[in-house]
């Protein structure tokens, strides 16, 4: 009975890892998505990704475009794009991105992710930081 038990601790403690990998995996499709339909100018699958309580603060994809060209430029237009570290806990992805923008200037994003109850992954905010500020 013992020898199950452990057996069965030991399989829990290789998934848990498994499974954090994995939604570190989709986070990172679902942003890498989103940053290609914004070079495509494509407000609606670019909205697609966004969780359903950014969709409530905009509840058009225009609006949502218009507020990343506007605010979050160096997402929108850059020169290079490259994930971090990266944290999973209680359905929450947190993702670091690596950005410079098109003028060369270096920037820190830090995304959050969140599982829907459909089992899909939609960005629900992203802190834009010029690289070398504190948090």
């Amino acid at each position: 009975m013992r020898a199950l038990f452990l057996l069965a601790a030991l399989l829990i403690s290789l998934i848990a890892p498994a499974r954090a990998a994995d939604d570190v995996a989709a986070a990172q499709g679902v942003i890498r998505s989103q940053v290609e339909a914004f070079s495509r100018d494509d407000a609606a699958a670019a909205y697609s990704h966004a969780a359903p309580a950014i969709q409530e603060i905009f509840p058009q994809a225009d609006i949502f475009m218009s507020m990343v060209r506007n605010s979050y430029a160096p997402v929108y237009r850059h020169k290079s794009f490259d994930f971090g570290e990266a944290r999973v806990a209680d359905g929450t992805i947190v993702q670091r991105v690596h950005i410079v923008d098109a003028e060369g200037i270096a920037w820190e994003a830090l995304y959050t992710l969140e599982l829907q109850p459909d089992g899909s992954v939609k960005i629900t905010g992203c802190v834009l930081l010029k690289a070398g500020q504190p948090v």
